[in-house]
């Protein structure tokens, strides 16, 4: 622990909130934080590196003994900063999870799909671009999935519904233990069931309620919305 100020981020959001403006950016004592993993954590095989500086995701990386799975995610902040270490750091990357004002300032490409597959030249096997309220999709070499947002009537606070997205998209993937085409499309159904219950109220107040019996139902009714075999 330190004394000071911890990270905070401004921004505002649009009316659709499906884009943000950031206005205003604090590292405080975050910025000199360097991360120390205990001897049991270095073990871990799958590790989702999270939006930080990517000087310290790397530091992260490297003191894992056997990563398998390894996931990343960024912001403009470190793709105008710390471009050539963010180029560096995705070069061990197997999977990026970005939105697509970032994909466009990382790749410089427009049209999302171009984007996408200029993200595979730069390390990563495969691209999880996310929309907002018109869900994500992913791209690999030889695969292209798209998954819509749940719709949710009353949107209360957006932010971090991306995380939640990873976090749920993630999580699937490290208990599944596999990487296959099927089980990455299930990853990003489970990403978008999650981020939807994290929109529903501020910070983390819909998380911190929430029962596994709800995540199932919102998975059942998910796949029953997507189904062409009705």
């Amino acid at each position: 622990m330190r004394d000071g100020k911890t990270f905070r981020w401004e921004g505002v959001y649009s009316k659709d909130m499906n884009t943000r403006e950031t206005l205003r950016t604090e590292l405080n004592v975050f910025e000199e934080f360097r991360p120390r993993l205990h001897d049991r954590l270095r073990s871990f095989t799958d590790v989702f590196l999270a939006n930080i500086d990517p000087v310290l995701q790397r530091e992260v990386l490297d003191q894992l003994k056997h990563p398998r799975l390894v996931l990343c995610d960024t912001m403009n902040y470190w793709i105008h900063g710390k471009r050539k270490e963010l180029l560096e750091i995705l070069k061990r990357v197997r999977i990026l999870l970005i939105n697509e004002e970032e994909a466009r300032e990382l790749t410089g490409e427009s049209l999302m799909h171009k984007a996408a597959r200029a993200i595979l030249t730069l390390g990563p096997e495969i691209a999880v671009i996310k929309q907002g309220e018109h869900g994500a999709f992913l791209q690999s070499r030889d695969l292209y999935f798209t998954c819509p947002a749940v719709p949710i009537e009353s949107v209360i606070d957006p932010t971090g519904a991306g995380d939640t997205f990873a976090g749920g998209f993630m999580g699937y993937l490290a208990q599944q233990g596999l990487t296959d085409r099927a089980s990455v499309r299930r990853a990003m159904v489970f990403g978008a069931v999650m981020a939807s219950f994290a929109v529903e109220d501020f910070s983390l107040e819909r998380l911190k309620r929430l029962a596994r019996r709800e995540i199932e139902q919102r998975y059942a009714a998910f796949q029953g919305m997507v189904s062409v075999e009705q």
